[in-house]
């Protein structure tokens, strides 16, 4: 005798599961992980602040990108949450107005935790890759890492590893300084 079949997680699956959790489907299994903490929260949100102003807003930058907070992607069967993601807006000029998008993104940022570094570099990053997504970063606020990915045609080309305080410039987002120690919870 085999194996029962696996039962694949469903979208209602998702919605049925506590407020408290971040819920994901990957391959058809429903992942879950608790809120993050103050930590990875203070890394993303900082983040935001430094990039929406120059990127989306258009203030002391280039604007032409939508940057969202945690927005819930459905891309081929799996619904994935990063923490960060941002649409060129000449390719997307107009976000869908549904609690979810479907559209791939062409920026994503994972704050990385104990509890899900495996998950955003093994199970995200190859559907991030799949979808085409031009750019990954992955922070890490322990640490007080960030390193900058690009898509080149069939994986992920490390471009630069930066760590501590510094102000820095980075793909996709290289056209002002992002003041990297506002990051991190000091």
């Amino acid at each position: 005798m085999g194996e029962p079949a696996k039962k694949f997680a469903t979208y209602e699956d998702l919605l049925s599961l506590p407020e408290n959790l971040v819920a994901e489907i990957i391959a058809g299994e429903l992942i879950t992980s608790p809120r993050p903490s103050m930590r990875h929260v203070q890394a993303s949100s900082s983040l935001g602040d430094e990039l929406v102003s120059p990127f989306q807003k258009g203030k002391g930058g280039p604007g032409g990108w939508w940057i969202l907070d945690e927005p819930e992607l459905h891309l081929q069967g799996d619904v994935l949450v990063p923490d960060l993601a941002g649409w060129r807006r000449d390719l997307v000029p107009n976000l869908p107005t549904d609690a979810h998008c479907k559209i791939a993104p062409h920026w994503v940022c994972e704050v990385l935790s104990p509890s899900t570094a495996g998950l955003d570099r093994v199970k995200k990053m190859p559907i991030y890759l799949r979808e085409k997504v031009d750019h990954v970063w992955l922070i890490d606020p322990v640490m007080k890492t960030l390193e900058v990915f690009q898509r080149s045609e069939a994986q992920w080309v490390l471009l630069n590893s930066y760590v501590g305080n510094s102000p820095i410039r980075a793909a996709p987002f290289d056209a002002v300084d992002i003041d990297l120690g506002s990051l991190w919870m000091d």
